[in-house]
């Protein structure tokens, strides 16, 4: 008994280290992904804008622009999108076809328009 539980020891330690030796390196590479970076400013005084909320339309993803109207969504999966800029007293602003390409950053200047 003491030998077959002896055997059966050296079986699942052996088929452990195969599988750890068999693996290693066998870790697939992150999707490319695309980042949105922007400032958005007032359309007549040209003043930044902090608060800004920006969404990607049919996402859950949205972002708010930081004290100088700047904005940063990382970690797209390449696509064309469109972008709804928001903010109270202004009005609502859609940037339509956005082209992201693998590992690209795309560069925005938007200018959002009171009501």
């Amino acid at each position: 008994m003491k030998k077959i539980a002896s055997i059966l020891s050296v079986i699942a330690l052996g088929l452990a280290f195969s599988t750890s030796v068999y693996c290693e390196g066998v870790i697939p590479a992150p999707a490319a992904a695309s980042t949105v970076t922007g400032k958005v400013v007032d359309l007549n005084s040209g003043e930044t804008l902090a608060g800004v909320a920006i969404s990607i339309e049919g996402t859950d993803t949205k972002v708010y622009t930081d004290l100088d109207g700047n904005f940063t969504i990382k970690d797209i999966k390449p696509g064309v999108y469109n972008l709804i800029l928001s903010m109270i007293s202004y009005k609502n602003s859609l940037v339509e076809n956005v082209e992201l390409l693998p590992n690209e950053n795309e560069e925005l200047e938007v200018k959002l328009d009171n009501k």
